[in-house]
């Protein structure tokens, strides 16, 4: 663009004036509003979530879930402090349900999933069907609907939060209700909508209005061994190592509207290719050890180093490349499908431009 146009006492005289009619020179902000490519505001960021344990267990000493509703730790970008935010358009937290309680009914017009970290068998209900969770399992909770979560076991229980409260937040649609009970009543038998809806076949006449998948818990057995079968012909992606998208079985598409989720798997002593999106994308390491190396626009590099049940954040067109240093696997989400509806999104493999899926 253009140089910024020359300031002058008739000009600035003028400014001022209209400003008290709620007006603005365009031409006066046109250089911090249409750039030449993203600033992004969200930094490089890395949970410990050796660090992050301790301190969960500390809310628990402090706090019920019924009193809290939700006792979570939001994990806050140290580039939005203050905003309760992982990524400029999305929330992260880890959850804390502990043996014998029930974190209450509600729901809101936010979508949102859970990735299960630590613990297994205690439940969540969505819209009267109750699942088992497991470690690596993700479990949606669609817009709008009703859910509880309890844990029946004698051991706590930790997930990951994302959902896209900053986005709803944009359009200024943010609802939310109380159950009138703790808990909702549950009209399924677990694993219903997994056995409906999950084997490649849809129920006769079935009709899905809603943009969520009617599937609500992905087990996380399923996503590893397809990465394992792919590993045997080695389809390898030299910027993703292999790659899965979560996916609607009704339509193919994203299993969430708002949020794209995916697996991936990087073999020992892989050294993925320069990548960057305009998707910032959080990323929950599953199993193994590396790092990732992660750049800026400015050149500045930051290095992060992961380990099972850690997660990090790698900011919006910022390159990036991941070292394995055993074999890795990696859950991560990102606002792609909302991207890619509104033809926005975009990656850079290496030195090549382009707008092609990864």
């Amino acid at each position: 663009m253009e140089a910024q146009p020359a300031q002058t006492p008739e000009r600035a005289a003028y400014y001022k004036r209209i400003d008290s009619r709620n007006l603005a020179p365009l031409w006066e902000r046109l250089r911090g509003i249409v750039l030449k490519e993203p600033q992004p505001q969200t930094l490089p960021a890395l949970w410990r979530y050796d660090d992050v344990r301790p301190m969960l267990m500390e809310a628990g000493s402090l706090i019920t879930a019924a009193e809290a509703e939700r006792r979570v730790l939001v994990l806050e970008n140290p580039g939005h402090k203050g905003q309760s935010r992982v990524t400029n358009s999305l929330f992260a937290g880890m959850q804390l349900i502990l043996p014998g309680e029930i974190a209450p009914a509600h729901r809101h017009t936010q979508s949102a999933l859970r990735f299960v970290i630590e613990g297994s068998g205690a439940f969540t209900a969505v819209d009267g069907e109750k699942t088992i969770m497991e470690p690596g399992d993700f479990i949606i909770t669609p817009s709008w609907t009703w859910h509880d979560h309890g844990n029946q076991t004698e051991r706590p229980m930790v997930w990951l939060d994302g959902l896209d409260i900053p986005i709803v937040g944009l359009f200024n649609t943010t609802f939310a209700e109380q159950y009138p009970h703790k808990a909702q009543p549950i009209g399924r038998p677990p694993g219903d909508s997994l056995a409906r809806y999950g084997s490649g076949m849809l129920p006769l006449g079935f009709e899905h209005k809603a943009l969520t998948s009617p599937i609500f818990r992905y087990p996380y057995a399923r996503p590893r061994e397809s990465l394992e079968k792919m590993r045997r012909v080695e389809e390898w992606d030299p910027c993703h190592g292999l790659k899965l998208r979560f996916v609607n079985p009704v339509d193919g598409g994203y299993a969430m509207p708002t949020i794209g989720t995916f697996m991936q798997l990087m073999p020992k002593g892989m050294t993925t290719a320069p990548y960057r999106s305009t998707d910032a994308t959080v990323f929950s390491a599953i199993e193994g050890h590396g790092r990732t190396t992660v750049t800026g626009i400015d050149g500045e590099s930051v290095v992060l180093e992961w380990g099972p049940r850690d997660v990090f954040v790698v900011p919006t067109w910022h390159s990036h490349q991941h070292e394995a240093a055993a074999d890795a696997v990696l859950f991560s989400f990102s606002d792609r499908p909302v991207q890619e509806k509104l033809g926005l999104w975009r990656e850079m493999r290496g030195n090549t431009a382009g707008n092609g899926r990864a």
